[in-house]
């Protein structure tokens, strides 16, 4: 099964007319609004599904479970019991699990039952077999017993025909349990993402080499990448590409044809080396949004050859913050699973801090002993602190003055899809 899905247009990043600084809730909404599904879907056995995004409902094709059985070892009869002592004969045989018993059992005798068996016809009752004494011909046992005491119905977990998985959820382990469970051995799924990173700068050089003077190792295209693998998507690694412009140009021509989705770091502001910004505005899809947050530079948005193209800060930190809180659930959404926002938590602050009105900010902060603790520096430079957090603590637009105790909003990195 291969569905082809519409290309995204060249006018999905531009912002409304006369829109300067954007707050982050309206960027958000923005991306939410005009990006949809870019690949396309394949069917394959539930071994090869975890992971990946339903492109379709699964259907159950059996009831789980598929006949009315038994929770437990013991005895099974027809109807229950009221107070008092009781005493039922035993009949021949037994049924298990996988071995149902090939008769009826008769008004008013027993049957010994074990769990998962499916309850032959005459019982509908069944009691504990610590519950009762036997000689091997007939059981005795007290009362009150409910009918249908330690029984389960057909269905009563999943009945055939429902929709056991919506389209758009990535496929977990337990959801494999259920889909196997229900007669699907195979499902509908979407193509991975495939998502190309870049990095820029005649500063960067690769770990393992010589760093010259005025020179820094790489450190954003394996952040980057390993996020790609952790989100689920395919990751292509484009490499790195010095300041040139028709290296540039040419690596992102290979990226479009490898991709569905370039992430660049670097090169994304206004100035004389920032080529990634410059091609795209030359492409006529360019979108520079200088998005109201910290820590963070303009974001910039365009299409190439027809494939959206995210132009991160080459600072680490902002490069990180920019990917979670924009990249991650927009690609979310072109990778068929929806736009899912991170889930936070209010947690008593664990650090003290004033805040200015107009950005929108963003913590390194781990918990500790029930508090939300922040990195100790702000700059975007400490990459330690990346490391050293376990989320993100989001203070909002406006000013806040901070004391320890107070509620904060910390968002683990789990959240946002990173282990």
């Amino acid at each position: 099964m291969t569905l082809t899905p519409p290309p995204l247009s060249n006018d999905c990043f531009a912002l409304p007319q006369g829109v300067d600084w954007t707050p982050v809730d309206d960027a958000l909404a923005l991306l939410r609004d005009r990006l949809g599904p870019v690949t396309g879907a394949e069917r394959v056995a539930l071994a090869e599904a975890l992971g990946r995004v339903l492109a379709e409902d699964a259907v159950a094709l059996r009831s789980n479970p598929p006949q009315p059985n038994t929770a437990v070892d013991g005895y099974g009869f027809a109807g229950g019991r009221d107070d008092g002592a009781h005493m039922l004969p035993l009949i021949v045989g037994r049924a298990a699990a996988g071995v149902p018993f090939d008769g009826v059992v008769p008004e008013g005798q027993a049957i010994r039952i074990l769990t998962g068996a499916a309850l032959p016809e005459g019982v509908d009752t069944v009691i504990l077999e610590e519950d009762v004494r036997t000689d091997g011909e007939q059981i005795a046992f007290n009362g009150p017993l409910k009918q249908g005491a330690n029984t389960r119905k057909a269905g009563e977990d999943v009945t055939a025909s429902d929709v056991i998985l919506p389209m758009g959820r990535v496929v977990t382990p337990a959801d494999l349990a259920l889909a196997s469970a229900t007669g699907l051995s195979q499902l509908v799924v979407r193509k991975p993402l495939r998502v190309a990173v870049v990095s820029t700068g005649d500063e960067l050089v690769e770990p393992g080499q010589q760093a010259g003077l005025g020179q820094i190792y790489d450190a954003n295209r394996p952040m980057l990448l390993a996020l790609m693998r952790q989100f689920g998507f395919e990751a292509v690694d484009m490499g790195r590409v010095a300041d040139d412009r028709e290296a540039l140009r040419s690596a992102l021509d290979d990226a479009a044809l490898r991709a569905d989705v370039i992430l660049t770091s670097g090169g994304a502001s206004a100035g004389d080396e920032d080529h990634v910004s410059a091609l795209l505005r030359d492409a006529g899809a360019m979108q520079e949004w200088r998005i109201a947050l910290k820590p963070g530079r303009p974001l910039a948005l365009g299409m190439w050859d027809g494939t959206p193209v995210f132009g991160l800060p080459g600072n680490p930190v902002a490069a990180l913050v920019c990917t979670l809180v924009f990249a991650r659930p927009a690609m979310g959404l072109m990778a068929g699973a929806g736009w899912a926002a991170p889930q936070g938590f209010d947690v008593p602050a664990g650090f003290a801090k004033r805040k200015k009105p107009g950005r929108r900010e963003y913590l390194r902060a781990r918990m500790r002993d029930g508090q939300a603790e922040v990195f100790k520096s702000e700059g975007s430079g400490r990459i330690s602190g990346l490391s050293w957090a376990e989320g993100l603590v989001e203070l909002p637009d406006g000013a806040a003055e901070i004391a320890p105790g107070d509620p904060v909003r910390f968002i683990p990195y789990a959240s946002f899809g990173m282990g």
